[in-house]
């Protein structure tokens, strides 16, 4: 971390200042990480139509908190990725083996889980004030041991990409056809639900259970209004997620408002910008 601190250091804002604002470094740190993070993934959510599968992933993000706090973990949070995951796992297998639409599965994933997170949160009177700020996240909270887990699941998506693109492409947009080639389509897609799964879970304590399935939908909702290939799809999702990330951050520092919040604010901004600049027809 020093070597990044020193680099920070460099630059000509009040917070960078050397042996200073440590909180603010290390929530830069992990808004390069996060937004890059969001905008991969949100090239396939998008592709595959799966936006409401991540909305509903946070509320099982929420519920994994509550039961991992019952049972006295020290950390939740892993309780947390543990239950998503299997939400995720559950669902894929449910959607796969009953002729009910994804909408439907999701929306009984979805309503369940918000309903057992409520449930245990104030199971035998307890307040649930205390789950309030998974609602909203706070960036500036991120320890730098939390950034290098981030990176090390950047560094994992990246290589998910690179090993079998073609193949989840393939699954996304023609099932059957995927199938016929010989690429195993539940698993495919089972891989990249638990992908979602671990990114939703591990931010939404920094980014906010309320904005944080428009981080995974907005990029690459942009980027689809003016890229012209898959290339540019990608790009363009990246580079919008990092630009807004960077503008977020330092919008909720000077003016004391939700880093989630602002980051979705500017993405939505963005998003109108290329729907006004699409090629119509």
């Amino acid at each position: 971390m020093e070597l990044w601190y020193s680099i920070v250091e460099l630059l000509p804002f009040d917070w960078a200042q050397p042996g200073s604002m440590y909180f603010m470094k290390n929530a830069l740190l992990a808004v390069l990480v996060i937004s890059p993070l969001f905008g991969l993934v949100s090239t396939m959510v998008v592709h595959s139509r799966m936006s409401f599968f991540s909305d509903a992933l946070g509320h099982s993000a929420f519920t994994g908190m509550a039961i991992g706090a019952l049972c006295g973990l020290g950390e939740p949070t892993w309780g947390a990725v543990a239950f998503a995951v299997v939400f995720a796992l559950l669902f894929n297998l449910v959607r796969r083996r009953s002729n009910l639409n994804s909408d439907t599965v999701i929306g009984v994933f979805s309503s369940t889980a918000v309903a057992l997170g409520i449930f245990i949160s104030t199971l035998g009177g307890r307040s649930f004030t205390k789950f309030n700020t998974l609602l909203i996240g706070d960036i500036l909270s991120v320890e730098p041991a939390k950034v290098g887990v981030l990176a090390l699941i950047l560094l994992l998506m990246l290589l998910l990409w690179a090993v079998s693109f073609n193949q989840l492409m393939l699954s996304a947009v023609h099932p059957a056809l995927a199938d016929s080639r010989g690429v195993k389509v539940f698993w495919q897609e089972a891989g990249f639900s638990v992908a979602i799964a671990v990114v939703v879970t591990v931010s939404m304590t920094w980014v906010g259970l309320l904005v944080i399935n428009s981080l995974l939908v907005l990029p690459a909702a942009a980027a689809r209004n003016i890229a012209r290939n898959m290339a540019q799809y990608h790009l363009i999702s990246l580079l919008g997620a990092i630009v807004a990330g960077i503008a977020g951050l330092m919008t909720s520092y000077y003016i004391g408002s939700s880093a989630g919040a602002s980051i979705t604010l500017y993405l939505s901004a963005w998003f109108l910008l290329t729907f006004l600049l699409r090629k119509k027809g």
